[in-house]
């Protein structure tokens, strides 16, 4: 089934770059701001926007280096993720706490800035995004190096031949997914470049390595500042990866971090749930954000 409710641009500037947010909806309409996941695009939020029960507003910004939004001339950091977001809620409701919702990296952006600003969050759905794996001091000497080494490689992605190809990928990695939405979400996600290649839309330079580690014991202390009630989603299915069973081996202590948690699980969905299983998430998720 094709998009039925169509979408609108605005372009706008968000600590001096420029920014693609999307809009569905009557602005009158109660605002609900989607955040999407890394290699993803705001567009893509298309098929849980239809699914949606009731009247929403719904905003959801192309993150720096990804769909239509500017590229950083250089690397990518979290901590300018918080700041676009903080910049963001003031261009949308400066003065009204929001409903937030996050997919994967959307979804710890969204956790972590609920626990830094928690008066400017009514409502929180975290989807398929609960931290990454914990790391050790020692690793950081191996991941500077390995950074440095890839600043100094050009950066681009292999040709994807057709969008045929991109679509046959996509329902390889997300078995579930109809063919139509398949070659609906290959034309989102990728561009024609200056040679006339197919290519994926974000900057490739999303590819390189955080420098930075990831620190959960930092996160867990975000994660109990939120006040805010807070809803998990998750799919049924194992995400087959090595990081997702490192989150899930320590869910349990995550979990304890929120005060005010409800948990979903949507059967016969793995990550992109809003990609497998639009209606089960819609219908998971409109009566924890009414």
């Amino acid at each position: 089934m094709l998009p039925v409710q169509p979408s609108r641009s605005e372009f706008i500037t968000l600590n001096q770059h420029h920014y693609h947010l999307r809009h569905w909806g009557e602005p009158e309409a109660p605002l609900l701001i989607m955040l999407h996941g890394w290699m993803d695009s705001a567009a893509t939020f298309q098929f849980l926007v239809d699914a949606l029960p009731g009247n929403w507003h719904v905003v959801a910004p192309d993150w720096r280096g990804f769909g239509d939004s500017a590229w950083n001339t250089g690397s990518y950091y979290f901590p300018d993720y918080l700041a676009d977001l903080d910049a963001l809620l003031d261009h949308l409701s400066p003065d009204q706490p929001v409903r937030l919702l996050g997919h994967s990296m959307g979804a710890m952006i969204a956790g972590i800035y609920a626990g830094v600003r928690p008066e400017r969050i009514a409502r929180l759905s975290l989807v398929e995004g609960f931290g990454l794996n914990a790391t050790r001091p020692t690793e950081a000497p191996g991941r500077y190096a390995r950074w440095l080494r890839e600043r100094r490689e050009p950066r681009s992605f292999n040709p994807l031949g057709s969008l045929e190809n991109v679509a046959a990928k996509l329902i390889e990695r997300n078995p579930r997914l109809e063919q139509q939405r398949a070659r609906w979400l290959a034309a989102s996600l990728t561009r024609c470049n200056e040679q006339g290649e197919l290519v994926y839309r974000a900057d490739p330079r999303h590819k390189m390595v955080n420098p930075v580690l990831y620190r959960l014991e930092e996160a867990k202390s975000c994660w109990q500042r939120i006040s805010a009630p807070v809803q998990w989603v998750m799919g049924g299915d194992m995400w087959d990866h090595p990081m997702a069973k490192g989150v899930m081996d320590t869910l349990p202590e995550r979990r304890a971090c929120f005060a005010r948690l409800q948990e979903n699980v949507i059967a016969d969905a793995g990550h992109m749930i809003q990609w497998e299983q639009a209606a089960r998430l819609a219908a998971a998720i409109h009566p924890f954000l009414i």
